[in-house]
């Protein structure tokens, strides 16, 4: 059974979730946590592989994404991550295991370094050791280098079109999330759910993050699922040397590679992701 909810977890901040199964369900609870510009659908694969494993497992759109609530401020490290310490305060979510994608996987970084007791572990997928500061000292190049294409007003074919060409191995469900980026205007265009000016704050907060000096502190155990993609070479070292001095750093770290794949692994492979968390879960990785 699949609900989508919404919850004020503050005043007039409204977050949409999407719930897959029933809380009785025997395994630990699973939070997916999605990426910049992105929001909780890319997770539907995952979720459901999930609940046929025996986890109750809740999809959230981040403020500012999807469904949810836009305000023009709270896009700081800080402030999102307390977003989901209020959101699983809120749920009732018994110490769930809590994974995030690129962006998303800063996020419950900077989670399981604030609020342990909330958490029975995080998963970081081709994330979480992001610290663009190390690429963009200065942050009017990383404004200028990472800033989103204006995709308003592409016919919302020609973006499926687009997205099935360049993911021509991703199962339909990886096709249907990337697609809930978007809303459909009514006469058939897109406008991405996250205006350009949030984006440029939620990567404002990205590159004021170093992930590294919360890696000392973090007690709960931390998985990585990393990607390499095809002709990635020169970014493939520097991520494994991130990943390297992050497994040296945490108390309690282990990494799962994906070679070749795409950033957005969990719609690629989501069998795979699934199984592995649900592995990690029941042979006391996650304690």
């Amino acid at each position: 059974m699949t609900q989508h909810q919404m919850h004020e977890i503050r005043s007039g901040l409204h977050l949409h979730c999407i719930a897959w199964g029933e809380p009785t369900l025997p395994e630990a609870p699973m939070l997916l946590v999605h990426g910049l510009a992105s929001n909780a659908r890319l997770w539907d694969g995952v979720a459901e592989h999930l609940v046929d494993l025996g986890h109750y497992v809740v999809a959230i759109d981040q403020r500012g994404h999807g469904q949810s609530s836009k305000p023009d401020d709270g896009f700081d490290m800080s402030t999102v991550a307390h977003d989901l310490e209020l959101f699983i305060t809120q749920l009732e979510l018994h110490r769930p295991v809590v994974a995030g994608q690129s962006w998303g996987a800063n996020v419950v970084i900077e989670l399981a370094a604030r609020a342990p007791h909330l958490v029975r572990g995080v998963c970081a997928v081709d994330g979480g050791t992001i610290q663009l500061q190390k690429h963009f000292p200065e942050w009017e190049t990383c404004e200028q280098q990472l800033r989103p294409p204006n995709l308003l007003g592409t016919p919302a074919t020609r973006l499926e079109g687009a997205i099935r060409a360049h993911h021509s191995d991703w199962p339909e469900a990886g096709i249907r999330g990337a697609m809930a980026n978007m809303e459909v205007l009514a006469d058939g265009t897109i406008r991405p759910w996250l205006s350009l000016e949030r984006h440029l704050k939620v990567l404002r907060g990205l590159w004021e993050h170093n992930p590294e000096e919360r890696f000392p502190n973090i007690s709960v155990p931390v998985l990585f699922m990393p990607a390499v993609g095809s002709g990635e070479a020169a970014w493939a070292v520097d991520k494994k040397e991130a990943v390297a001095r992050a497994l040296e750093l945490l108390p309690k770290g282990a990494a799962n590679w994906y070679e070749p794949a795409d950033h957005d692994l969990h719609a690629q492979f989501p069998q795979r992701v699934a199984q592995e968390l649900h592995d990690a879960s029941v042979n006391g990785f996650f304690i």
